[in-house]
C-alpha cells in the first residue's frame, strides 16, 4: 500500500463521529486510538455494533453462539473503558456471517445525518461481513449526505487474500499519540473471547495479525 499522507486526528465538523462495526472488537482493533483520540477533542462518538458477533466460534462446544452474544458486547464495553472512549454503543443484531442478506435493512437502519463523519469498514476487506457493512453505510452516507470513511481491518494483515488489494492503493496514516496507542493495547486484552485457542483451534485473532493492529500507526483509505 502506499501511503498517500499522514494525517492527524480530526478535528472532524460540528456533527458526530459515527462508526459501523460489523463486529465488536472491529472499531478497537482498527482505529482504537483514533477513537479515543477523537473522544478527547470532544467529539460525539455513535458506534453501530451491527452483529453480536456470535457467529465467531461455529464448532466450540465453550463458546456457543448465546455465550458469545452475551459476552462480545461486553468486551467492547470493557474495551471502550480503557481507552477511556466516551461513546453511545446501538447493537442493531443483525446475524453474524449473514449480513449481507439484510443489506438494504441495514442502510435503513443507519440514521445518518448530513454533518455526520462516518467510519466503517473497507469495501473489499476480506469479510462478507465487512463488505456487506461498507456498501450500506455508503448508501446510508449518499443519501443522508454525510462524510464516509473507510479504513481497512484483515486487510492489512500480511497473507490475508485482502492484503494485496491494498496494493498501490492511496491510504492515510493517522498520526495518533504515543499514550493513546499505548492504551488500545490494553484495551485489546479484554477481547478474551476471540484471543484464547479453544479446544485445539487457534484464536480468532491471531498472533500476526495482533502484531499489525497494535502498531503504533492506524490506516484509512484515501
Amino acid at each position: 500500500m502506499t501511503p498517500a499522507s499522514l494525517v492527524p486526528v480530526g478535528p472532524y465538523g460540528p456533527g458526530r463521529v459515527v462508526l459501523v462495526a460489523p463486529h465488536p472488537d472491529d472499531e478497537i482493533l482498527a482505529l482504537g486510538a483514533t477513537l479515543a483520540q477523537l473522544s478527547v477533542q470532544g467529539h460525539g462518538i455513535h458506534i453501530y455494533a451491527v452483529t453480536d458477533g456470535e457467529g465467531s466460534h461455529p464448532r466450540s462446544t465453550e463458546w456457543t453462539p448465546d455465550r458469545l452474544r452475551a459476552e462480545r458486547p461486553l468486551e467492547t464495553e470493557r474495551a471502550l473503558a480503557q481507552l477511556n472512549i466516551r461513546a453511545t454503543v446501538e447493537r442493531l443484531g443483525f446475524p453474524d456471517g449473514a449480513v449481507a442478506a439484510h443489506e438494504k435493512d441495514l442502510a435503513q437502519r443507519l440514521q445518518l445525518r448530513s454533518d455526520d463523519t462516518v467510519f466503517v469498514t473497507w469495501r473489499h476487506d476480506g469479510h462478507a461481513d465487512h463488505e456487506a457493512c461498507a456498501r450500506a453505510t455508503l448508501a446510508a452516507a449518499r443519501s443522508s449526505g454525510a462524510s464516509c470513511i473507510e479504513f481497512p481491518v484483515w486487510a492489512l494483515v500480511p497473507g490475508h487474500a485482502a492484503h494485496k488489494g491494498l496494493q498501490g492503493r492511496r491510504m492515510r496514516q493517522v498520526l495518533v499519540s504515543p499514550v493513546f496507542s499505548a492504551a488500545k493495547r490494553r484495551a485489546i486484552s479484554a477481547f478474551g473471547s476471540q484471543l484464547l485457542a479453544d479446544a485445539g483451534t487457534p484464536p480468532v485473532l491471531t498472533p500476526q495479525a495482533l502484531s499489525v493492529w497494535q502498531e503504533p500507526t492506524e490506516w484509512l483509505l484515501a
